[in-house]
């Protein structure tokens, strides 16, 4: 059953998100400095009267055993402190900010993804012809671009020599725009943060891709569908793409962490406020309590990615959900 499922999923994810936050508390408390230092040095104060008294403020002179426990009531009932570096609620701030990223990463996963598996299934298709050639090349190409290079590199292209797009952000400024307006206007500023993104990722599930669909090919049950005379489009998407999709599928769970740790420098890159930029600034600004509710909307987002990714893998392949093990599986 897919709600028996799904519940196995979501008790499995509990223990994750306690034993991440547990560390999150314990990683940000021996890091050296906090955010009274970073204000003392972007002003110029050194008044360690002032230090002190800040200090007191923010709780930063309790023992660590009374900050765990407070840290500890405050996540139990979604309250994940104040930040200091906004002087609002760190739940506001990450609310203002997450839907940008998720945004961002969602587009980027869905184009890389399905970027790589036509291009990857092509190319296995047709393994040692022009397609495969060009493609496996484009790939390596891409696979060996840093990502802010490659962003630069559009924002030059694009956006400074032909003029097709905007330089950055996710709107234009001081346009009042509303309805379909304004959603035309977002995606034309995130069609290269999204593109920059999806194509540092594309090489890795184009290769996948296209090993998989060479094995599929040369497997037992594809050359006896061959055997029993079955249409050509039929065993390729029944019988090569359909298993092949599995590797691809599961890659895209696991590289969802990474995405997110990648949008770090494009949304920089680009000016874009998101999750990512805001991790820089909380990292820059000291901020303990914005930087540990960053890092448990991240460890959030990537446990749902990947129960998603479950459900989506369960759709491919039925058995996942019967405890068949993965050298098990067949089409």
């Amino acid at each position: 059953m897919p709600w028996r499922f799904l519940g196995r999923r979501l008790q499995q994810a509990v223990p994750v998100l306690l034993i991440v936050a547990v560390g999150v508390f314990f990683l940000l408390e021996i890091a050296e400095g906090d955010a009274v230092d970073a204000y003392l040095a972007a002003t110029g104060a050194g008044d360690a009267g002032l230090a002190a008294q800040l200090r007191e403020q923010y709780g930063l002179t309790d023992t660590l055993a009374t900050r765990f426990l407070t840290y500890a009531t405050r996540l139990a009932t979604l309250d994940l402190g104040h930040s200091v570096a906004f002087d609002r609620p760190v739940l506001e701030v990450i609310a203002t900010r997450l839907p940008v990223t998720l945004m961002l990463m969602g587009s980027a996963i869905l184009v890389s993804g399905a970027l790589g598996v036509i291009l990857g299934g092509l190319a296995g298709w047709r393994r040692g012809g022009p397609a495969d050639l060009t493609i496996t090349v484009t790939a390596l190409i891409l696979n060996a671009m840093p990502g802010f290079w490659l962003g630069l590199l559009a924002i030059i292209l694009f956006a400074v020599k032909l003029r097709w797009l905007p330089l950055g952000g996710i709107g234009s400024i001081g346009a009042d725009l509303s309805g379909l307006a304004a959603v035309l206007d977002t995606v034309r500023h995130l069609l290269l943060p999204v593109g920059t993104l999806a194509l540092t990722y594309l090489a890795l599930y184009v290769r996948l891709m296209r090993a998989a669909m060479i094995e599929a090919a040369d497997s037992g049950w594809t050359l006896a569908a061959r055997a029993r005379g079955l249409p050509e489009r039929g065993i390729v998407l029944r019988h090569m793409a359909r298993p092949a999709l599995l590797p691809v599928v599961t890659m895209l769970g696991l590289q969802a962490g990474a995405m997110l740790g990648g949008s770090v420098v494009i949304e920089t890159v680009f000016a874009i406020p998101g999750l990512g930029r805001l991790s820089f600034e909380a990292v820059t600004q000291r901020d303990l309590p914005l930087l540990a509710g960053i890092l448990l909307a991240g460890t959030l987002v990537v446990v749902v990615v990947n129960i998603l990714i479950d459900l989506l893998y369960r759709r491919l392949d039925p058995r996942v959900g019967d405890g068949v093990r993965a050298t098990e599986r067949r089409p």
